[in-house]
Parts: C-alpha cells; sequence; structure tokens
C-alpha cells in the first residue's frame, strides 16, 4: 500500500468515524493534543515523555504533543497547534490537520480533545527539555500488532489494562485510551 493510500484510508477512518463527544460544560478544563503520523519507511506516531520534574502531575508520562487551552486560543484544535510549536518547534504550516477524535476526560479534571494530522517533516524536532525529556516514532503496525496480541480489538478493556508498552515506556492512562480509539476506528475502516 502507497503512502497516498494510507493516507485516505487514515482520513477516512477519522472523519466517518464515531467519535467519544464533550463533556457537561464546565465541569473539565478544555485542553488537546495532536496524534501525528509520520511517514518514514513505516507509518509511525509521534509521542513524546514528559519531563522528569518532582512534582509534575505528568512526570515522565507517555504523552502526544498537547496542553492547556489558552484564552487567545480560537479553538482547541489551535490549542493543538500552539502547543506542537512550542514543544516540539513543528509549524502549523506543516501539518495537515485531519480532523478530531473526540474527547477523553482524565481523573484531574481535565478534557482532552485528540487532533490527528501528518507531519510533511518540513521542521526539525527541537524539542523544549523543560517539559520533554524525550521524543519517540512508534511504528503504528507494531500498536495494531500490541493491540490485537493483548486481544483489546475485542473487547473495551479496563483502564488498568489498557496499556501499550514500548521499549523501556510504557502508554497508559488516557493517552492510552486515544491511542485505542484511534486503532479501533482504524481496523474498522480496513
Amino acid at each position: 500500500m502507497n503512502k497516498n493510500e494510507c493516507i485516505d484510508i487514515i482520513r477516512s477512518a477519522v472523519q466517518n468515524g464515531s467519535h467519544p463527544g464533550p463533556p457537561e460544560a464546565d465541569l473539565f478544563q478544555p485542553t488537546s493534543v495532536i496524534a501525528l503520523f509520520v511517514f518514514n519507511k513505516e507509518i509511525e506516531l509521534l509521542f513524546i515523555q514528559k519531563a522528569d520534574i518532582k512534582g509534575y502531575p505528568w512526570r515522565n508520562q507517555m504523552a502526544f504533543p498537547g496542553g492547556h487551552k489558552d484564552k487567545n486560543d480560537l479553538s482547541t484544535k489551535d490549542t493543538a497547534l500552539r502547543e506542537l510549536t512550542e514543544e516540539m518547534g513543528i509549524s502549523r504550516e506543516n501539518v495537515d490537520v485531519i480532523g478530531s477524535l473526540g474527547h477523553f476526560q482524565t481523573i484531574n479534571s481535565k478534557d482532552i480533545e485528540a487532533w490527528t494530522g501528518i507531519w510533511n517533516h518540513k521542521d526539525r524536532i527541537r524539542h523544549d527539555a523543560s517539559e520533554i525529556s524525550r521524543v519517540f516514532q512508534i511504528p503504528l503496525k507494531y500498536l495494531i500488532d500490541l493491540h490485537k496480541e493483548k486481544q483489546f480489538h475485542l473487547h473495551s478493556p479496563n483502564v488498568m489494562l489498557l496499556t501499550y508498552p514500548y521499549e523501556d515506556v510504557l502508554i497508559w492512562g488516557v493517552t492510552a485510551k486515544i491511542v485505542y480509539h484511534l486503532i479501533e476506528i482504524l481496523l474498522k475502516n480496513r
């Protein structure tokens, strides 16, 4: 399958998929992230590992680039793209935003709208070391194979069981929920 066929499948899955809606107004703080597809030898997703800072609530956690919605952000999509530039040095002009994967809530009252996009590689990643310790490009096929191996596609696993290990890190929590949802809509669209 060539790159354009893959992009068409991803675009169709995201734009035609059924996604979780937003929570009731004013119960959660609006935040957003962007799951970026990167086309190297194979399709990969871009992840960050949060910095190892004592007292930082997301210390060492795997995540997608993103953050809190500022008063100057026009939308959560705008938030995701602004944060991507601030955290990673990737300009919004170099991202083809596909669409929203819906809303995912955290235990600390954050509502994360997860966006998806395709990065064209025209920027060099320069991550903010005060927020991010490492950047990972994880093959999508690896995540899908692990999803199937753990039989996540047969049922919706408990959040404590919903994990995606990769090398020496673990994707869990709300990031794992977003990965789970993304893989499920991709598998349904095949």
